[in-house]
């Protein structure tokens, strides 16, 4: 992965910390900020992204892959103070094993939220959940990730946002969707040759089933 991109880019800001988005870009009232790191493991030669896969006894994406990270604390000075202290505490990755590249646009979720994601070279170790609300730790081939045989998408109405494209990587077992397929997408988009289909594989009504 090049990430010279992800680093020289200037990014979509939404949050706090000094948001330059005008107009309805801005957070509401509604929402809260949260903070995630994208963590990119060197190993065997080859680049890996880590993922965690939250518990199934979660209010919010129970069993969803995500990057470690979570909403902001009155304690987080900023909001890489707040990716830094998540990350320790749901796998235990300090924050002097983490280099920040740079940043992804800042992106909503259905869950009222406004998040920062940050891009990081971590080291290469093993890693294991530290906090209740993670079940696994997954680390990820991007050869995997960038493979279109592992990517599918499909076209469907929200009821809040109207028309969405929802993507979604299979590989190793794991599938990848929701805003943590968002801010995938971005990232290879960035820093590999990948390049997303123009169009959805298919459409689907709006009730349709998704991933467990």
């Amino acid at each position: 992965m090049d990430l010279s991109r992800v680093r020289e880019r200037d990014p979509v800001e939404l949050a706090g910390d000094g948001s330059r988005a005008a107009g309805s870009d801005r957070l509401t009232g509604e929402e809260r900020e949260a903070a995630v790191i994208a963590p990119i493991v060197a190993r065997d030669g080859e680049d890996h992204v880590l993922f965690t896969k939250r518990a199934d006894h979660l209010t919010d994406h129970p069993g969803q892959m995500s990057f470690p990270g979570g909403g902001r604390e009155p304690v987080d000075d900023d909001l890489l103070a707040t990716a830094l202290r998540e990350a320790d505490e749901e796998i235990g990755l300090g924050p002097e094993e983490v280099d920040v590249v740079g940043r992804l646009d800042d992106i909503r979720t259905i869950t009222d939220y406004v998040v920062r994601p940050f891009v990081a070279r971590v080291a290469d170790r093993e890693y294991r959940p530290a906090d209740e609300e993670v079940a696994e730790v997954a680390v990820l081939p991007v050869d995997g990730l960038t493979d279109l045989d592992n990517y599918e998408s499909e076209r469907r109405d929200h009821p809040h946002y109207g028309e969405i494209r929802l993507h979604f990587f299979h590989v190793d077992g794991y599938t990848v969707w929701g805003a943590t397929a968002n801010m995938l997408v971005q990232l290879l988009e960035l820093t590999t040759d990948w390049e997303l289909p123009p169009e959805p594989d298919h459409a689907v009504d709006a009730d349709a089933d998704l991933p467990g």
